[in-house]
This record gives C-alpha cells, structure tokens and sequence, in this order.
C-alpha cells in the first residue's frame, strides 16, 4: 500500500524556502563537518605522535578509500534520489524497495573490498607506488580499516536514506556522536596509549560502532516510511541507482587516481616529504568539500521531491539557496586560507622536527588556495543534474573535475613546464570545470524541467 504525500503539510514542498533549506543543510553541513573534523583530529594526532611519514604512508592509501567509498556513494545518491521521487509521488512500496536493495548491495561489496585487500595488501601498496619501506607502516592501518569500512560503508548508506526519510536530525545525531567518540578515541589510542597508524584504525572502528547504534534506532521510529527486507525482486533497479549517481562514482573514483597520479609524481620529484606535505594541505581541500557536499547533499531531498511533484519553481528557489550559501562560504574559506593558513599547516606539523615538510605544505597551500573559490559550485551544479535525473551531463561535470582535466595538466605540467608548480594543475581545472558546468546548468535549468517531468 502506498500513502498519498500531501504538500499542504510537506515542508519541502510549499513554504518559506530558507528555513527549509536551512533545516535540511545545515544538519547535513554540521554532519559531514564532525566526520570531517574527526579525521583531521586523525591527521593531527598522527602528524603528531607518529610523524609525517605516518601521515605519507596513510596519504598513500586515499586511491583505494576513494574507490570503496565511491561505489557505496553512488548507490547511496543514485537509491535516495529514486526513493525521494518515490516518496514525492507517495509511492512507499517502492522507495522501500529501493532502500532494502542499496543496503543489501553496500553490505556485500564492503565485504568483497575486505577480503580483496586481505588478500592482495602488498600488490596493492605496490601499485599505489609506495615503496616497500613503508609496507609496514601501512600495514598497521590498511589491515584494521578494511573491516571498519564495512561498518562504514553501510552506515554511510544508511544515512543518507535517513535524510531523505525526513530523518536529517538523527543522522546528524550519528555523524556527530561518531566523530566525537573517534576524537576521543584517538586521543587515547594515538596520544596517550601511542598506539600510532593501528591506533587509529581502532578508534574509527569503534567510532563506526557507536555511529550505527545511532543510526539503527531509526528502525523503531513509528513514522518511517521506509521498511527493511532482505528479500527483493527486480535487482535491476541496483544498476539503474548506481548509474543515476554514477557522477558521484565518478567523482570518488577520479580523486583516487588523481592522487595516485600526483602520489607518483611527488614520489618521483620529493620523496615522501613531498607526498607528506600534500597530505596535509589535503586535509583543507578535503574539509572544505564537505562543507560544500553537505549544502549538496540537503539539494538531493529538496530537488528530488519537487521532482516527483513536478514544482520546477520551488526547484529553482531552492538552487538560488545554494549558491548564495556556496559563493558565501567560498570567500570565507579563501579568507581563512590566506589569514592562517600557515598556522593550520603547523597543527599538522611540528616545525622543530619537520621544518622542510611544513615549509613546503605552505608553498603547496599559496599554490592551491584559488580552487576553494569555484570547486563548491561545481559539486553543486553537479548534484543539480544528478538530482534531476541528468545523470550524463552530472558524470561529465564530475569527470572532467576529478579526473580528466586534472590529470591532463599534471600530466602537461610535468611533461613540458617542469619549472612550473606541479600542483598548479588542481586550481586549473576546477575553474575549467567551472565553466563547463555553468553552461550545463544553463541548458538544464528547472525552468525547462517542465517537459521532462510530464514524460
């Protein structure tokens, strides 16, 4: 049986649009902001007690993160995308269909990637272009993490179909209950204990642990509108999910090999002081996309839902939301780059022990700081075309970002501009991008999303 959705009581449907917006943002905002800062606590602690070539040998494993975490994205945007328009069509029946395939499917390719990198860590270590000198440093995370990120993985999921439920509360609850019991944990295990790269591991584990118990009270709440069940029909639908968030896919996989890209060139030009110094402005360029992939991510309940009740103009209110808030947000962060960058660099890095890695982070960060200009609106423009089921378009968006017009200028740069900063490339291609995706924008904007809904 389905229920008939009803938008004189569906706020996400008619009202004022700002608090709307907010009420979905910045719970999704301070969400990813905790899991963020959780891992940038990893960063310092590590930087810290275990020094930089931890913080290297744990950089050197981001491509396969990048990897598992993609494909469990994709289901987890693409599944949420169709059950929101399930759920503005007032069909249940489905959307918990699709949520209970999404699940199932996260749950058994987070199992496969652990196994795969039981099996296979020194291959892969290899491949990622670490030398053997720093096996054993990997080792001591890469062999706890792969089972943590089974937890991780299907919570990650399972949270983002919370939001779309009209849960956005009690997700922010687990992601920030979770990071802080990851803080604490890490101050324990890494500061106190000195448990080093294995400490950690273990504090994001049982991290995940508290995080899910959070998370799975939503299974007695008596409003959900989304059930569990393990037996499904029509798998097919898992596909057609993962190719609606096959931008997001797209992405995370992209990142990966561009860091592999520039891992390899790093290694090849400064050693591992060059890949640390990299680590630790990533750290910048990874918090401020979760901000923005937090004001994003609240755009894939608010679009899909107007979607599905064919309201393009409400779409189009709530796109003028989110970029007022991204261009805001990006000038902010420019200005905390340029005022105390150098000073983050050192949270990271003590200057009596690594003085020649944390001079070059601050020249990695003066090279870097023009991307946190535009690289919010491309992860915005882009979850607009996924939201509204322009999923080509989107993965060009989110290739061309990730992968192709990074890779092509590292490539360049280093081929023939050896004298040129490599990392020069990154801020290039996001304003490439930039351009791209507003045009895009442009051909699809919600005033010609009329037509497409009525087919």
């Amino acid at each position: 049986m389905t229920s008939t959705c009803n938008p004189a009581i569906d706020p996400i449907l008619a009202g004022p649009r700002w608090p709307v917006f907010f009420r979905y943002a910045l719970p999704s905002v301070a969400g990813l902001m905790a899991l963020t800062t959780a891992n940038i606590i990893d960063g310092i602690f590590i930087g810290n007690f275990a020094g930089a070539h931890a913080l290297a040998a744990l950089n050197l494993l981001i491509p396969w993160f990048t990897l598992m975490f993609g494909l469990a994205l994709a289901l987890a945007i693409g599944g949420t995308v169709r059950a929101g328009r399930y759920l503005g069509e007032g069909n249940t029946d489905a959307a918990s269909a699709i949520f209970s395939k999404c699940l199932t499917a996260t749950f058994i390719l987070a199992l496969a990637g652990a196994m795969i990198g039981l099996l296979f860590h020194e291959p892969i270590y290899r491949l990622l272009g670490a030398s053997s000198a720093v096996f054993s440093l990997m080792s001591e995370y890469f062999l706890i993490i792969i089972w943590v990120m089974v937890l991780q993985l299907f919570s990650m999921v399972l949270y983002y179909f919370l939001r779309v439920d009209g849960f956005p509360g009690l997700a922010t609850a687990a992601l920030v209950l979770g990071a802080a019991g990851n803080i604490v944990l890490d101050a324990l295990l890494v500061g106190y204990l000195d448990y080093g790269l294995r400490g950690a591991a273990i504090a994001t584990g049982l991290a995940q642990l508290l995080q899910l118990a959070v998370l799975a009270l939503y299974f007695h709440k008596p409003s959900r509108k989304l059930v569990f069940r393990l037996r499904q029909h029509n798998w097919r639908e898992i596909a057609k999910a993962f190719a609606n968030g096959a931008s997001e896919w797209i992405n995370e996989m992209s990142v990966g090999l561009v860091m592999l890209l520039i891992n390899w060139l790093l290694m090849a030009s400064q050693g591992l002081a060059g890949v640390a110094a990299f680590t630790v402005v990533n750290y910048l360029i990874f918090l401020s996309l979760m901000i923005f992939y937090g004001i994003s991510d609240a755009m894939h309940v608010l679009i899909s839902h107007n979607l599905g009740a064919g309201n393009t103009e409400r779409i189009r209110q709530f796109m003028g939301c989110g970029a007022t808030v991204n261009l805001t947000l990006a000038l902010a962060l420019v200005s905390i780059v340029w005022l105390f960058g150098n000073q983050i660099v050192r949270l990271f890095l003590d200057p009596s022990t690594d003085p020649a890695i944390a001079q070059l982070a601050d020249r990695f960060l003066t090279i870097l700081w023009p991307l946190f200009l535009v690289n919010g609106m491309n992860v915005f423009l882009s979850v607009y075309l996924t939201a509204t089921h322009h999923a080509l378009p989107s993965a060009v968006v989110a290739f061309s970002r990730s992968l192709v017009l990074p890779a092509l200028l590292l490539v360049a740069i280093a081929r023939f501009a050896p004298d040129w900063p490599l990392l020069l490339a990154l801020p290039l291609a996001e304003w490439l991008t930039f351009g791209l995706a507003l045009a895009l924008f442009l051909h699809f904007r919600p005033q010609r999303l009329a037509g497409s809904i009525a087919n």
